[in-house]
């Protein structure tokens, strides 16, 4: 079992950053693959980042491509969601999720991750 709890988000304004962390429990944290999803209200869950176990993978939705980093450091069991450039329209409850495999084809798939955190609310100002 995983338990993964997020923090940093907040109020922003447009074209501001903020630096979503993602703590995950157990010893076993570099085995699993790491996503970044976000909802905002009346949408469906959205694909932002993932990346694989060992941090050599890494995966990006297109809308947040050129503007959005995933890492992690697996010697702090965490995982992070670097935003730059942010936009009113990157206001959501941000989650991050664990999967055993995160590879190209599966880690799009919010199905494919068995473990979420609670989430955390990204307001972003015009």
């Amino acid at each position: 079992q995983v338990q993964l709890v997020e923090s940093g988000g907040g109020l922003v304004q447009a074209g501001d950053s903020l630096r979503l962390s993602c703590a995950a429990s157990g010893r076993t944290f570099n085995r699993y693959g790491m996503g970044w999803f976000r909802q905002a209200p009346g949408k469906e869950r959205e694909f932002l980042a993932a990346i694989s176990g060992s941090g050599l993978g890494t995966y990006y939705g297109i809308s947040v491509k050129d503007r959005f980093t995933i890492s992690r450091d697996n010697a702090k069991n965490t995982v992070y969601l670097q935003m730059n450039s942010l936009k009113p329209e990157d206001t959501a409850v941000y989650y991050c999720a664990g999967s055993i495999i995160v590879d190209a084809i599966r880690a799009y798939d919010s199905t494919h991750y068995a473990y979420w955190g609670q989430g955390t609310q990204v307001t972003v100002s015009s």
